[in-house]
C-alpha cells in the first residue's frame, strides 16, 4: 500500500496550489503529449508568458497584441478595465492568446496551478490549433508576419507623429478606427498573401501608386466639344475604382483626392489590422468551443492517468461550469446565447452523435452517426466551417432542446413578440436558420459600399446602405460615420439607404 502511494504521488504533475516554471514545464509537455498523440492536434510553436495583473489590463486595451501604436482609445479602454478589476465589478480573464507564429499565450500570474493546467490546454493547444487549420485565418491571416508588420507599424506611426504632430495623425487614426468595421474585405481573398511581402511590395509601389490617383483625378478631358471621349475618360476612370467597393477603408487609401502619402498608409495599417481579426469575429462559438473541448479532454484524460489529484481537477471544473454557465432569458446575467457554451455543448453533441447515437440523430446527421471516428469529424469541422455554417451543419435537435431554444418575431409596428418556431419537426430545423443567421457576421453588421465618385462636378462620394429586414442606420451612428468618410475623402459625401430588391 506505501509503495502504491509513492508511486502515485511520483505520477501525479503537481499536488500544490503554487506553481513554479519545472512544474509549468512538466504539465505543458503532459498536456502536449494528450493533444498530439490522443487529439492530433497541429499547432504552432508555443510561447507562453506570465504576465502581472497589470500586464494583463494593458493587454485588453491593445486588442491582446505585444506590439501595438499609440493611441488614446488605448488607454481609455485601460481605464475603464482597471477601475472596474479594482472595485471587483469584473474580473481579469485567465489568459490572452495571439495568432501568431509562434502562437503567444499570456497566462495571469494569480492563476493557481490548476488553472495555469486549464489556459495551457485551452489556449496553446485549442485555440492554436484552430487558429491554424481554419480555412478563414489560413485564407486572411499571416500567423508568421504580424509581429513583424505590428512593430513596423509602431514603429511607422510614431515617425509619424514626430514628422507631422501628434494631432494630425490622431486625426486620421480616429476616422480609421471609427470606420474599421466597414475596411475589411468580407468576400474576397486580400489582394497580398503576407503581411511581411505585402508590406515589401508597398514600399516599391507606392510612389507609382500616388502617380496613379494624380492621373486619375487629372486627366479626364473637360473641354467643350469633347463630351465622347470624356465619357469615355469617366468610364474608364470609374472601372479603375472598381465600383462598388465594400472596403471603404480601401477605397480612400487608393483614391482620395486629398490624402497624403503617410495618411494613406496609416489607412492601410489600421484596415490590415481590421482584417487580420475579422476571422475571429467570425468563429467566436466554433473557436472558443474548440478550446473548451480541447482542455476538457485533454485534462479529464490526465485525471483518468492519475496525473491530475482530485482537488485539481475539482477546481479545474469549477473554473470550466463557471466560463460555460448559461443563464435564462429571464435572468438578469442574460446577454444572448454564451458561445462558450453553444460551442462545447454542439462538439460534445458531436462526439455522442458518433459514437452513441439515436434514431433521431441518424435521421439529422446520417454521415456521421454511428461512426465513431469522432476525432475526424471534429478537426474536420474546426478546418472548413465558420459559426453561421457550422450551426446550420450540426445543431442538433439534442441541443436545442438542452438550451430550451425557441424563435420569436418582432416586428416594429406590432405591440407582441410571435413564437415562430418550437420543438417539433418543423420548429427545430427554423430554429437552426434563425440561429445560424444571427451567427452571420455579414447579416450583424452594416453592409456600406462606395457606389459612385463624382469625377467632374463637386467630387461627391455617393454610398449606399442595405438595410437588414428594413431597420434603417441609426441616425447618430450614421452621421457620425459620414463625418469621418468625409474627413478622409476632402468634399461631400452622401449616403442612400435602400431595400435589397
Amino acid at each position: 500500500m506505501a509503495e502504491h502511494s509513492r508511486r502515485s504521488r511520483s505520477a501525479l504533475l503537481f499536488d500544490e496550489a503554487d506553481w513554479n516554471f519545472d512544474t509549468l514545464r512538466r504539465t505543458y509537455d503532459a498536456i502536449e503529449e494528450v493533444a498530439r498523440k490522443d487529439l492530433g492536434l497541429d499547432v504552432y510553436p508555443n510561447q507562453i508568458e506570465i504576465i502581472s495583473s497589470e500586464q494583463m489590463l494593458d493587454a485588453y486595451s491593445s486588442i491582446g497584441m505585444p506590439l501595438m501604436y499609440h493611441h488614446w482609445s488605448f488607454g481609455k479602454h485601460f481605464l475603464t478595465h482597471e477601475r472596474l478589476y479594482r472595485k471587483g465589478a469584473r474580473g481579469l480573464a485567465y489568459e490572452i492568446v495571439i495568432n501568431s507564429d509562434p502562437c503567444i499565450s499570456y497566462c495571469l500570474e494569480e492563476n493557481t496551478m490548476p488553472l495555469q493546467a486549464l489556459v495551457m490546454a485551452h489556449a496553446a493547444f485549442g485555440h492554436n490549433h484552430f487558429f491554424k487549420s481554419n480555412h478563414l485565418f489560413k485564407q486572411w491571416t499571416d500567423a508568421e508576419g504580424i509581429l513583424d508588420y505590428l512593430d513596423y507599424a509602431r514603429r511607422y506611426i510614431a515617425r509619424c507623429e514626430e514628422q507631422h504632430g501628434v494631432d494630425e495623425v490622431e486625426t486620421v487614426l480616429d476616422a480609421a478606427h471609427a470606420l474599421m468595421p466597414s475596411g475589411v474585405f468580407r468576400h474576397r481573398r486580400p489582394r497580398q498573401p503576407s503581411l511581411r511581402e505585402a508590406e515589401e511590395q508597398r514600399q516599391r509601389r507606392r510612389a507609382a501608386a500616388e502617380q496613379n490617383i494624380y492621373y486619375l483625378w487629372n486627366t479626364i478631358p473637360n473641354r467643350p466639344g469633347d463630351e465622347r471621349e470624356r465619357d469615355a475618360a469617366l468610364l474608364e476612370r470609374k472601372r479603375e475604382m472598381r465600383l462598388p467597393e465594400e472596403n471603404l477603408l480601401y477605397f480612400l487609401e487608393h483614391y482620395s483626392p486629398v490624402l497624403e502619402s503617410w495618411q494613406r498608409e496609416i489607412l492601410r495599417i489600421v484596415r490590415n489590422v481590421g482584417q487580420y481579426f475579422y476571422p475571429q469575429k467570425q468563429t467566436k462559438v466554433m473557436n472558443e468551443g474548440c478550446a473548451c473541448f480541447v482542455h476538457y479532454h485533454i485534462l479529464n484524460t490526465l485525471h483518468a492517468e492519475g496525473r491530475l489529484t482530485d482537488g485539481a481537477m475539482l477546481e479545474i471544473l469549477h473554473s470550466h461550469t463557471n466560463v460555460l454557465t448559461q443563464p435564462d432569458f429571464d435572468d438578469p446575467r442574460f446577454q444572448g446565447i454564451n458561445p462558450y457554451a453553444l460551442g462545447f455543448a454542439m462538439m460534445q453533441d458531436i462526439r455522442r452523435i458518433c459514437d452513441e447515437p439515436t434514431d433521431e440523430d441518424r435521421e439529422w446527421f446520417p454521415d456521421i452517426a454511428g461512426k465513431g471516428d469522432w476525432r475526424d469529424v471534429l478537426k474536420h469541422a474546426w478546418a472548413n466551417y465558420r459559426d453561421e455554417s457550422f450551426i446550420q451543419q450540426f445543431l442538433s435537435p439534442a441541443v436545442m432542446r438542452r438550451f430550451r431554444m425557441f424563435a420569436l418575431s418582432d416586428v416594429a409596428n406590432e405591440t407582441q413578440y410571435t413564437v415562430t418556431g418550437i420543438h417539433d419537426a418543423r420548429g427545430y430545423r427554423h430554429l437552426r436558420d434563425i440561429l445560424a443567421r444571427n451567427h452571420d457576421v455579414a447579416t450583424l453588421e452594416p453592409d456600406i459600399q462606395v457606389v459612385d465618385a463624382d469625377l467632374l462636378g463637386d467630387r461627391c462620394l455617393h454610398m449606399r446602405a442595405m438595410r437588414r429586414d428594413g431597420v434603417p442606420l441609426d441616425a447618430t451612428s450614421r452621421e457620425a460615420t459620414l463625418k469621418h468618410v468625409e474627413r478622409l475623402w476632402g468634399y461631400k459625401v452622401e449616403l442612400e439607404e435602400t431595400d435589397p430588391a
